[in-house]
């Protein structure tokens, strides 16, 4: 762990990340071009997820390299890279089973939105998420719910179309462990906080 923590405070491994991060967003939204043409203007900030979250991603690491930082783009980056991550995970288990197969496309979007998810966890060294940080987030993550499964907007995966409902009911459910995650952790580290000022003042 120790090892880890101190990579998230290595510039040269913060540029190294931001990098990779930038050619995955580049190339996340490139994936989407198709669906993207179709899509009316006003939904396409809520069409391609994934590339979104690494976005924010990248907005949270270059601010690090300034040493700057937003505890609104981090609360993002961090519930988008864990839901969107875990969705694609998942959404791709499933296309295997439905079409009896493994391919080697999906192997490489397991990998990738997998190293998503992890990838949020590095950054909690760094964390200085407020409150409304949190109710931003949530009316983020919840408005991205809706236009994806209400209005329809959602990420076209293959042929799992007749699974809409159960993957809009998944989706929504993802949002709630991550806002839940992110409380306990923002939660858990003002405690941490608060205590560590107790000790300075007590010595």
């Amino acid at each position: 762990m120790n090892f880890f923590y101190k990579l998230m405070f290595n510039r040269i491994f913060l540029i190294l990340l931001l990098i990779g991060n930038f050619i995955g967003t580049v190339y996340g939204y490139y994936w989407y071009r198709g669906q993207l043409s179709q899509t009316e203007w006003y939904f396409i900030p809520f069409v391609p997820d994934s590339p979104t979250a690494t976005l924010f991603l990248c907005i949270s690491i270059l601010l690090l390299l300034l040493n700057k930082k937003s505890g609104l783009i981090d609360a993002l980056a961090f519930t988008t890279l864990i839901k969107y991550g875990v969705w694609a995970v998942v959404m791709n288990f499933i296309t295997f089973i439905e079409i009896g197969t493994v391919t080697n496309i999906g192997l490489m979007l397991i990998a990738s939105h997998g190293i998503m998810a992890i990838q949020a966890f590095l950054f909690l060294p760094h964390f200085e998420v407020k409150t409304w940080h949190i109710y931003v987030t949530a009316f983020w993550l919840f408005h991205n719910d809706v236009i994806d499964y209400v209005y329809r907007q959602y990420p076209v995966y293959g042929n799992l179309q007749h699974y809409f409902e159960h993957i809009g009911y998944f989706a929504f459910w993802l949002t709630i462990i991550v806002l839940v995650l992110l409380m306990t952790i923002v939660t858990r580290n003002k405690e941490n906080l608060n205590n560590n000022r107790l000790n300075n003042h007590s010595n």
